[in-house]
């Protein structure tokens, strides 16, 4: 089971970069922790965020504008991580994948197209079709039941402190490969199972 943003995908600095410039242009007040507590959370979930950050309009405006700002800066390039499409590859050949992200059904889209990898997965969630956003574990549970598996019987691999919850929370198995930006705080880190430098170290031997 793979996460997207950080994972394989380097969208945390283009997300927060887009973000940052839009509630600094309508009226908002950027902190010190905005990208931390943003990181993992669903869509619905970081427009109300924004909107609590001074930003003047209602939180479905600010999703909407945010996102087509994202797709836009996509469809000029799509920032994959090193190495993410030969894992998605390698573990396709052996295993059954599924993808629970964060980021909104359109952008996922996107992606997985722009790289040719839509095929590999069985399954793919965006937390903005469940309840509630990682750190609860609602997108890897939605995951695991549209694929017809136990999510005990799952490997999750994440890069976020959230994410390391989340997946944790649907007891799942836990590989992280911290972001070298942005890394889990260690309490999450704690929670994997096996901690990899990078994704040229994800095999299919990891799974249960």
């Amino acid at each position: 089971m793979f996460d997207l943003d950080g994972v394989l995908v380097d969208s945390e600095p283009v997300w927060e970069e887009v973000r940052r410039a839009f509630v600094a242009g309508h009226g908002g007040t950027w902190q010190p922790d905005t990208q931390a507590r943003l990181m993992g959370m669903s869509t619905g979930e970081w427009a109300a965020y924004l909107h609590e950050l001074g930003v003047r309009m209602a939180p479905d405006e600010i999703a909407r504008e945010v996102v087509e700002r994202m797709a836009a800066r996509y469809r000029d390039e799509v920032p994959l991580m090193p190495g993410a499409v030969e894992a998605v590859r390698r573990l396709a050949g052996r295993l059954t994948l599924g993808l629970a992200s964060s980021s909104p059904r359109r952008l996922i889209e996107v992606v997985l197209d722009a790289a040719g990898l839509a095929e590999c997965f069985a399954a793919t969630v965006s937390t903005e079709e469940v309840e509630r956003g990682k750190p609860a574990p609602d997108g890897y549970l939605e995951a695991a039941r549209r694929m017809g598996v136990d999510p005990r019987g799952c490997v999750a691999v994440e890069d976020s402190s959230n994410g390391l919850r989340s997946a944790h929370a649907a007891g799942m198995r836990v590989v992280a490969v911290p972001h070298p930006r942005y890394p889990p705080d260690p309490d999450a880190l704690a929670l994997a199972w096996r901690v990899l430098p990078d994704l040229g170290a994800l095999t299919p031997d990891l799974a249960p």
